[in-house]
């Protein structure tokens, strides 16, 4: 959901980051006073509630909220925030897996947290903002994920083919907060906002075992880290990660590597022309001096013209044209994602899903129109093909369990039948263009 921001914080935003980007030495200061203005709360919560997240530590939702009387709330947080009372509540972690395996921690503040870090970020983004090096994507205003991935492949057929495909340990864990406050603080003088990030980097943990014991860590003593799943946390780590990405810029890497840099959050790729190894270890060196860790594991060297390498779920490297036999340097959906949807739909249509098929078609197509608007660059008729493939046998399989159709069902639920009168969204049909 897309929300609109009202004129006058739009305008404060634009005053704002032209201020920082005419004059890059510039400190800000008075800036408190806006965070707790009565239309940014307002906007803050709207855009939080969008964002429809979850209860935090004291299981307070939306619905309660507006119950009790919005107004009401937001008047009690923007006087603990004028009267300088307010204080962030503990963070409640989560575990969700990884793509790749494993599990990555979520914090989830609470949602009055989440509102007042969402009122700082509208006003403190549009400064930090004006400073980012131009080749950071990641959670920031008119860029996105496609086009680092369209970057990526720019660079490739440019030449730029041997590759550092990096990865950073734990680097949301990692973040060293005095560190990350002398960055806040080149550009932010008002004690009060410095203060209020101080306390979310150093909000308690409340984590809960398989039993539902509980354990509190971070506090006061924590030194390092800034939760995911923080409203301020993202734009606390590109800020972090600038320091890496300006360095390279003064010292001019790209020019002793013949090297181009594109980072999405905490995941970046290095192209180079012949310097991978180099551009490799240098990074390693500067990622220390920072406080932070290359994975030497995970990070590994490609020579993209003759092998793949992915990067924010696409694969990048050699591919087979088969109409006239010749190789190209491509771009198109990773295997990895490929089945990471596929789980998704044997979700959706698991036998104990008894919703009616409209309602279930509908889920269905939401995660495959959502799929299918991302991975809409490059080379993807093969993936969007397997994809369908899937689709109608998982769609097949449902149906029949569901009526107790004891045949195949390969005729009465054909896959023209399956991507025609039943609804089912056809990606090959996105491909060429017959849909939108």
């Amino acid at each position: 959901m897309s929300l609109q921001t009202p004129s006058k914080i739009r305008m404060l935003q634009r005053k704002l980051y032209r201020k920082a980007k005419d004059e890059p030495e510039y400190r800000f200061y008075l800036l408190y006073d806006k965070i707790y203005r009565e239309d940014m709360l307002a906007h803050a919560y709207d855009l939080a509630k969008a964002n429809r997240g979850a209860p935090g530590v004291d299981g307070q939702t939306f619905e309660e909220i507006e119950a009790q009387g919005l107004e009401k709330w937001l008047a009690e947080i923007r006087n603990e925030l004028h009267t300088k009372r307010y204080k962030p509540q503990p963070v409640r972690r989560v575990m969700i897996p990884k793509p790749g395996g494993g599990e990555r921690p979520l914090g989830i503040p609470t949602i009055r947290d989440r509102v007042v870090q969402t009122a700082a970020k509208l006003v403190l983004e549009p400064i930090f903002e004006a400073d980012l090096e131009p080749c950071a994507y990641g959670y920031r205003p008119k860029r996105s994920a496609q086009d680092a991935v369209r970057k990526v492949h720019k660079f490739l057929c440019q030449g730029y083919t041997d590759v550092v495909d990096a990865d950073l340990s734990k680097y949301f864990d990692k973040i060293p907060h005095r560190e990350l406050m002398q960055c806040v603080a080149r550009r932010i003088v008002d004690r009060e906002v410095l203060r209020l990030i101080k306390m979310w980097l150093k909000a308690p943990v409340d984590e809960r075992d398989e039993k539902g014991n509980r354990r509190m860590t971070g506090g006061r003593k924590s030194s390092c880290g800034t939760p995911q799943g923080g409203v301020a946390s993202p734009m606390l780590a590109n800020l972090y990660m600038n320091r890496f990405l300006k360095y390279w810029r003064i010292t001019e890497r790209g020019e002793v590597f013949q090297a181009q840099v594109v980072n999405y959050a905490d995941d970046f790729v290095i192209l180079t022309r012949g310097h991978a190894e180099g551009a490799r270890n240098w990074t390693g060196k500067v990622m220390t001096c920072l406080g932070l860790t290359l994975n030497e594991a995970k990070t590994k060297l490609r020579d993209a013209r003759r092998e793949s390498f992915d990067f924010l779920g696409y694969t990048f490297g050699p591919q087979y044209y088969r109409k006239d036999g010749h190789w190209y340097l491509g771009a198109g959906p990773s295997k990895k994602s490929v089945a990471r949807l596929r789980q998704k739909v044997n979700d959706v249509l698991v036998p104990g899903n008894k919703g009616a098929w409209p309602e279930v078609s509908n889920r269905l197509n939401s995660i495959l129109r959502g799929w299918s608007s991302y991975f809409s660059y490059g080379t993807r008729l093969q993936a969007y093909r397997a994809v369908d493939n899937h689709v109608a046998d998982r769609v097949r399989h449902f149906l029949r369990q569901r009526h107790h159709v004891s045949t195949r069902g390969t005729r009465t639920l054909a896959s023209d039948v399956i991507f025609g009168s039943l609804g089912v969204l056809h990606l090959r049909r996105v491909h060429l263009g017959a849909c939108p």
